[in-house]
């Protein structure tokens, strides 16, 4: 099994869920066979615990890598910062120059508060818009994270959260009491929408969206978004964790010329350092100091440091080219294998964050045995990729000889009248949240 799935065995039997982010979690990518763990990584090339070497063409750090593993520049800022106590009694001045950094960015925001993670950082956003307006109803489209305020939409009958982003999230251990609390609706569906906003007048908070992710909005649609919840004193917060810093350096919206009342970045904001960062307007933000919202870690030095250089890169390398660029070939080159093999399959995404699915009944065999032929080819791979700055055209090319050779041998598979999954050496890949036995 290797050292990693050995290890991965162990974990399972102390770690609930084997691994602490189910992005992570083996059977999600290549149940038995996926490297599992890394013992080091840099640029887009990855080592396991067996000495074996990949190229990272999958998430790239769950997208937190925009700039490569162990970026120099940034880990330089990190390892600097160390060197003067990543923590102290007195405050990091980091603080204060990080703010005035995404405050220049972002010239529609005056105040920022920070916390370690996306998820937290969103909570933290409900709060303020709760306790701005007074009001407890949230409507929401898109993934935002674990915490109670999200999952609680599952607590209704259905499973709401699924036509939004994952299936099967369980609301086990929200209160029963949170039902209602947060509504769905569909991107680009903006009667539904607007349907939602009459049926609850003058009981919403807030409405929590991603700008952009797997569609482009359509025309007008996040600027007729914008006109109700301003009329309506609806806050309007974007969570900017996933498009953040790849379109430009800063928010997505910033190009999709649409601006909320407050936004949410983690992730790609800080190449792999934990930091996450709630920006808005004053009026809104403020309230932050009628809700206790408070950590100790969210002042530690270390990730504050990192970000800074973080975006000097972003900025000074003009990264979101080099994404536009790399994520415009891979598209290019899928399209032109699957056509050339007969292969069925159907591109989305934003460019830089582009995926395509099989396009032939249980497409999750065909994602299982794409990922695992990829493997033996010597890529990290499944039908997804965050392009980093550290995907060079060489690696780029390599990679897009192996999917051809993939797509090769499924139509081989096909033309033998083969079933996919009798080519798979292990289980089909999970879909969503699944408990492990």
């Amino acid at each position: 099994m290797g050292l990693g799935q050995e290890l991965y065995s162990r974990a399972k039997q102390i770690i609930p869920g084997g691994t602490q982010l189910l992005s992570k979690r083996p059977e999600m990518w290549l149940p038995d066979l996926w490297p599992a763990y890394y013992s080091k990584a840099k640029g887009c090339e990855v080592w396991d615990l067996d000495g074996n070497h990949y190229y990272d063409m999958s998430i790239m750090g769950v997208g937190a890598n925009v700039l490569g593993y162990a970026n120099e520049e940034v880990d330089a800022a990190a390892k600097a910062a160390i060197d003067r106590s990543g923590m102290c009694t007195l405050n990091a001045p980091e603080e204060v120059y990080l703010a005035e950094k995404l405050l220049e960015l972002h010239p529609w925001a005056d105040m920022v508060r920070y916390a370690k993670t996306g998820g937290e950082a969103m909570a933290m956003a409900v709060r303020i818009a709760r306790a701005h307006t007074g009001k407890d109803l949230v409507l929401v489209c898109g993934y935002h994270g674990w915490h109670d305020w999200y999952l609680s939409a599952n607590l209704v009958k259905g499973d709401p959260l699924a036509d939004v982003h994952l299936r099967g999230l369980v609301p086990a251990g929200v209160p029963k009491g949170l039902a209602g609390t947060n509504l769905i609706f569909h991107y680009n569906h903006i009667e539904e929408f607007k349907q939602l906003v009459t049926d609850n007048a003058g009981r919403i908070a807030a409405v929590v969206m991603e700008p952009i992710r797997n569609d482009y909005p359509e025309a007008q649609y996040l600027q007729e978004i914008r006109n109700i919840t301003r009329r309506e004193h609806i806050v309007l917060i974007f969570d900017e964790i996933t498009a953040g810093f790849r379109l430009c350096a800063g928010g997505s919206h910033l190009k999709l010329d649409v601006v909320p009342d407050i936004a949410v970045f983690a992730k790609a904001l800080t190449n792999g350092y934990p930091l996450s960062a709630v920006i808005g307007i004053k009026d809104i933000m403020k309230a932050a100091q009628d809700s206790f919202i408070s950590s100790t870690f969210w002042t530690e030095r270390i990730a504050l440091a990192a970000t800074l250089k973080a975006i000097d890169c972003y900025q000074k390398d003009q990264v979101e080219g080099t994404l536009n660029a790399i994520g415009t070939k891979i598209r290019d080159g899928w399209k032109e294998i699957s056509r050339k093999w007969n292969i069925k399959i159907h591109i989305s995404g934003i460019v830089p964050l582009s995926h395509f699915e099989f396009e032939y009944e249980n497409p999750l065999a065909y994602k299982t045995y794409f990922t695992q032929e990829m493997l033996k080819n010597g890529f990290l791979a499944s039908t997804g990729i965050y392009v980093s700055s550290a995907h060079s055209d060489e690696i780029t090319a390599k990679y897009l000889d192996a999917c051809e050779k993939v797509f090769q041998q499924i139509a081989w598979i096909h033309q033998q009248e083969k079933t996919i999954e009798t080519q798979l050496d292990g289980k089909v890949c999970h879909s969503g949240f699944e408990r492990l036995n």
